[in-house]
Parts: structure tokens; sequence; C-alpha cells
């Protein structure tokens, strides 16, 4: 019986997701049977409530839908979000899959195992704005992980810049993004709360000369202030003019 129990496990569970206590009891799977599969070997324990089927891997995406079912708007963001969408700027061997959520949230150690990660909490839009706002799975990826829209991508990739790559990066990635659409990044940048990342938005968009950055200065005059400085991670001072 246990044995068609598991069988009953390997053909519906989806592959290189870990499996937590909700899915294993739709899978018909009680506490006691998954303590008995760990102790035969059946099932491999990651950790409190993580679980994966003997024979299988934790993919990526595997991962970040297993996450998404514990942290609220998980979702892939930035730099990452616009790499899966085909703008491709310095491919890393292993990239670094850049996560946002709107918790902070302590990712188990078995994740780092399987994915090179940052996450972040960082609030960029005022408490009105849906948090969900451009956030969709991608149309050949899986409904669960969702990706954060080219235009959202770009603050978050903003917000990034002096953290994890330098203002110069984020200009090249963007100088791949022709096709902007400006009524969705005005809807972003209208209830953007960071001064930084609306000025770096212009300053990026402005260096582009593409359409949609010709005429981000009025979402700068809407949060007004003097000129922004911060030092950076290289030890450099980031100026930004109002």
């Amino acid at each position: 019986m246990s044995g068609k129990a598991f069988q009953h496990v390997l053909d519906n569970a989806p592959r290189g997701q870990p499996l937590d206590p909700a899915m294993l009891r739709e899978l018909g799977v009680s506490p006691a049977l998954a303590s008995y599969w760990v102790r035969a070997g059946w099932l491999l324990r990651l950790s409190k409530g993580a679980y994966l089927a003997r024979g299988d891997k934790p993919t990526s995406g595997g991962i970040i839908v297993y996450l998404s079912r514990r942290v609220g708007g998980l979702h892939v963001g930035g730099k990452t979000a616009l790499d899966w969408q085909g703008v491709r700027h310095n491919v890393a061997f292993r990239p670094r899959t850049v996560l946002w959520g709107q918790t902070p949230y302590r990712f188990p150690v078995w994740v780092s195992e399987h994915v090179l990660y940052s996450y972040q909490t960082t609030q960029l839009f005022h408490d009105g704005f849906s948090y969900m706002a451009g956030l969709k799975p991608l149309p050949n990826g899986s409904p669960e992980v969702l990706v954060s829209v080219p235009e959202r991508a770009l603050l978050e990739l903003a917000s990034d810049v002096g953290k994890r790559h330098s203002l110069e990066e984020a200009i090249n990635i963007a100088q791949t993004l022709r096709n902007l659409r400006v009524h969705v990044l005005d809807q972003f940048l209208e209830t953007c709360l960071r001064v930084k990342v609306v000025r770096l938005v212009r300053d990026i968009g402005l260096a582009t000369g593409f359409e949609w950055g010709g005429n981000l200065q009025k979402h700068v005059d809407r949060l007004g202030g003097k000129r922004w400085s911060n030092q950076i991670r290289t030890g450099e001072r980031l100026v930004l003019k109002p």
C-alpha cells in the first residue's frame, strides 16, 4: 500500500518543486506516512515543511513556487525579470535570481544550495497602490511564478543601483528596452515613493534616448527635494540632481 501511495506521489507531484505538508495532504499523504518515507529514504527532508521525492532535484522555478506559498507578493524582479523576458546583458555563468516580496522572510539554508539569489522588501509604491500590479507569469512559464513586467522591473533595477550593480550597467540594460510602454511606466512612477528610484529612472531614460525616457522629469518634480546623495557599495558617491 505504501509503495502504491508513493508511486501516486511520483506520478502527480510537480517535478523539481519541494513539497510542503499541505501538498502532501492533497496527494493523500499523512504526516505519519511522510515521516515513514523519510526514514525509509523515499522522501528527503530538506527542512521543516519541505520534502523532495527520491531521485528528484529542486529547480529554480520549483523553489520559487514553493517559496511563493510562504512569502506574500514573492516575484522575480529587476535584472532577472528583464533577463527572463529576453533582455540579455553580461549573462553570468551562474546568474543571481533577483527576488522581491512584501515581508521579511528567512530563507531555508537549502535554497542557497540550489539557487544563487537576492531578496529584498523595499517598498517602492504608495500603500494605496496594489502590490500585485505588473506581476504576472511568463507566457510559457509556471502560472505560479510571478515576474515583473519590464516597466516595473526597470524601477526595481534602479532601486538596486549602488547595491547590486552600477548606474552604467543599468543604462546598458535599459539600452535594450526600446519598446517600454509609456503609460505603464508612468503608472508606476506616479505612485513611486523613492526619490532615488524616480531620479535614476529619469536619468536612465534620458541616457537611452528612447521615446519613453523623454518626459520623466514631471515625476521627479512631483517628489521635489534637493540634490540626493549617498555613498554606494564601491565607496563612491552617487549624486542625483532634482
